[in-house]
């Protein structure tokens, strides 16, 4: 984003598309909530404010640090693997983001079958409704491995620069509208899924039934779940009456800061 020159351009996007899903949250609900949004909001935003400071010291360190000094900051590395495939610059960027997704969503399905992972990985699950804000709350600890893996990959594959600012911006912007309480059209859905993860599709993995959140881990593309069998295409118990969260913790407590950061040492 710093190398791109145009850090407000990317704001205005990513705060752009918050406001059209709030928007859209409100007009077309896909569920009734369950909890105030004045209990739940305030804590996720107490993660942005922690882990924003978390994300942007990773990067410093991994892509400005070492990525800067082994590249110069070309647009179009010299080392890794895509380089080595001999494709045209495009394609080789296209490539990477399509091999970022899929090791974002490897990395998700290792924190739901490593038990140190998932205790890191169940603050996110914990929350008992569903919507915009849930894209927000990743405890701090999963949230710096989590930018050391995918800056790891981005240097492995020697992706070009544009393509690591695409995929940061799809990272940021589509896991708003796949966890949004939105209603799209059921025709809509049906089209959207077979390309991109939708709400009702990401839904299903926030189930409280182990069989069911144990399954979809896209954020991105939908073909990684339907490739490796982890696709489900809705809850057994419908969308409208579905449980949401970790029969664990029913409770309020889960919209408290302080309860759900501490949550992964409990």
């Amino acid at each position: 984003m710093i190398a791109s020159g145009q850090p407000w351009l990317i704001s205005l996007v990513l705060l752009g598309t918050a406001l059209a899903l709030l928007l859209a949250e409100a007009l077309f609900p896909r569920r009734r909530r369950t909890l105030a949004v004045s209990r739940r909001w305030p804590t996720h935003l107490g993660f942005v404010l922690v882990n924003m400071p978390v994300e942007r010291g990773v990067q410093a360190l991994v892509f400005i640090g070492l990525f800067g000094a082994v590249t110069g900051y070309a647009e179009q590395p010299d080392f890794g693997l895509l380089p080595l495939t001999g494709l045209p610059g495009w394609a080789q960027g296209v490539l990477a983001i399509a091999l970022l997704d899929l090791a974002v969503w490897a990395q998700h399905w290792a924190t739901h079958r490593l038990p140190w992972l998932w205790r890191l990985h169940r603050v996110h699950h914990a929350d008992r409704d569903l919507d915009l804000s849930t894209a927000l709350r990743f405890h701090p600890v999963e949230i710096g491995l989590s930018m050391l893996f995918k800056m790891g990959v981005a240097l492995a594959l020697g992706a070009p620069l544009w393509a690591l600012i695409v995929f940061e911006l799809l990272l940021a912007v589509l896991p708003m509208f796949n966890h949004a309480n939105l209603a799209l059209p059921l025709w809509l859905d049906s089209v959207l899924r077979w390309v991109i993860v939708t709400p009702d599709m990401h839904r299903v993995h926030h189930s409280t039934r182990r069989v069911e959140h144990d399954s979809n881990y896209g954020f991105c593309l939908s073909v990684w779940d339907r490739m490796f069998r982890t696709y489900r295409p809705r809850p057994s118990g419908g969308h409208e009456t579905m449980a949401i969260g970790l029969n664990d913790y029913p409770g309020p407590e889960t919209t408290r800061w302080t309860w759900a950061m501490l949550l992964p040492f409990r």
